[in-house]
């Protein structure tokens, strides 16, 4: 794969292309550490009404 010449814009163009990925990573990040936290407390809950004889 050839990168297409950028000229004097390589550099916005790069640096523009390396936030947009960066806020993407950061984004699945929180999203997959949200999950964990959701699915941990949906758990602790779901075991406290089990302890409780409603289940």
């Amino acid at each position: 794969m050839m990168m297409p010449e950028l000229g004097k814009y390589a550099g916005a163009v790069l640096s523009s292309y390396a936030v947009a990925i960066g806020l993407i990573v950061a984004l699945i990040v929180v999203s997959v550490l949200r999950a964990r936290r959701v699915k941990r407390d949906l758990e602790e809950v779901e075991n406290r009404g089990r302890g409780n004889g409603t289940h």
